[in-house]
């Protein structure tokens, strides 16, 4: 997607979520939400989800897009590496990715969003797309506006 039609896409985007989910405090709600209109107002995103820390594990929440990988091997993986390295991963070839976990074998790109709440990371916002090369800067400045808004 050209530059300037994202960050248009985005910034009408991020309005409408901020107006959607002030209705609930509920993490899930809003994350169910998030996801749906993300899924649905990005053609290129092809599978749209959360992954959330639970006793230690990162098991699949609110999604949508092809069957899910449940929970994530340990240390494994994009999602892993945000956790890790605590900080956003932007995957232009999943399949060169060391260690990447293909829970569809059709996913080419990959970006991944740590979610913090008091100081740790609790979540990520994982996001693939069919195509090579789908995710950059501005991808990655507005999903951490929209994630920050979860908790």
């Amino acid at each position: 997607m050209e530059r300037s039609r994202k960050i248009k896409r985005y910034k009408r985007v991020l309005i409408q979520i901020e107006e959607l989910i002030q209705k609930t405090t509920d993490p899930l709600g809003r994350m169910s939400t998030i996801v749906a209109i993300l899924h649905h107002k990005f053609e290129y995103f092809f599978w749209t989800g959360f992954y959330r820390l639970i006793d230690g594990e990162l098991t699949v929440s609110c999604y949508q897009g092809s069957v899910a990988c449940l929970v994530l091997e340990k240390h494994t993986g994009v999602c892993w590496t945000a956790i890790d390295e605590k900080k956003i991963q932007i995957v232009p070839d999943v399949h060169k990715f060391p260690g990447h976990i293909a829970c569809d074998s059709r996913s080419a790109s990959e970006i991944v969003i740590p979610i913090w709440k008091n100081n740790k990371i609790v979540a990520v916002l994982d996001v693939d797309s069919k195509e090579l090369d789908s995710f950059n800067e501005i991808d990655a400045e507005f999903l951490e506006k929209i994630v920050g808004m979860v908790y």
